[in-house]
């Protein structure tokens, strides 16, 4: 206990003193342990007019920061970015460009959510960095006006995985490759972000499911493709169509999600339930 005082008046001693030699020598300080690095400094320099978020998987989902107090914000988080060597593998959900007058754009790309690994999460032509998930909650969130349903990352993939549970059992078709296309589902476009997406490729691979996100030049014996018909924040809509190749047959399923006493409801048929089909 005696050593852990001494510890602590020591570190309050050094900080009072970095205090009375200035901000500068503060900042200075920070680099040289690797706390912060020094290149957005043209963003504390107000140089930046304005920045420009863009969505990779839907080229309408798009926002503009000029908001002073937002880039400042901005700043604190990517000042204190750990530059690293490799980036994630993973694909980028997010393009910031930071334009700095008409003829020069500071170009980076983004995968939101990854911040706990090595490999950088946040990189441009000759950089990476390793950046806070603030900038998810702190920056996008912010700016971001379309709701999309309550707990979104689970109803999306979960209601696909019992649909393709379902078919597969009804069918007797187990052990058939699946192969699964999200590409085309303009309406959740926007929501579906990488890290997601690699746990839901973990999950398509338990319960003996030989199934696997759509990748070109390969072929499947079934073909599932999920299209969003509609949504709130309470309510989720969504048809899989459902093609065997080596039968030549069609068969669509139907996705219908609310959320009802704290929980989601999922509700998926066919067309043979001509009732609930005619409602959808």
């Amino acid at each position: 206990m005696v050593k852990y005082r001494k510890l602590v008046s020591i570190l309050l001693i050094f900080m009072f003193s970095i205090s009375l030699t200035g901000c500068d020598r503060w900042d200075a300080l920070q680099v040289k342990m690797g706390w912060k690095n020094q290149d957005f400094e043209y963003i504390k320099q107000g140089k930046i007019e304005k920045i420009v978020i863009q969505n990779t998987r839907d080229k309408g989902f798009r926002f503009v920061v000029t908001d002073q107090k937002a880039i400042k914000d901005l700043y604190d988080i990517l000042s204190t970015a750990k530059e690293v060597k490799e980036k994630s593998t993973l694909s980028p959900d997010y393009i910031f460009e930071m334009q700095e007058g008409p003829n020069q754009v500071h170009k980076f790309s983004y995968i939101a959510g990854s911040d706990k690994k090595d490999a950088g999460n946040l990189y441009s032509d000759d950089k990476v960095y390793l950046v806070s998930k603030r900038i998810d909650n702190d920056i996008i969130k912010n700016f971001d006006s379309v709701k999309k349903p309550k707990n979104f990352e689970t109803i999306y993939y979960n209601s696909i995985l019992k649909v393709v549970d379902d078919y597969l059992k009804s069918s007797n078709k187990q052990g058939k490759t699946v192969g699964i296309n999200l590409k085309d589902d303009v309406e959740s476009a926007k929501f579906i972000m990488s890290t997601d997406l690699e746990l839901f490729k973990d999950k398509l691979q338990d319960k003996g499911r030989n199934a696997s996100i759509t990748e070109k030049d390969k072929s499947y014996d079934l073909a599932f493709t999920v299209k969003t018909v509609g949504y709130k924040l309470t309510v989720f809509k969504a048809t899989v169509t459902i093609w065997d190749k080596n039968e030549k047959s069609e068969v669509k399923y139907y996705i219908n999600d609310q959320y009802l006493n704290g929980s989601w409801n999922t509700d998926i048929f066919t067309d043979k339930d001509k009732e609930k089909v005619r409602d959808f």
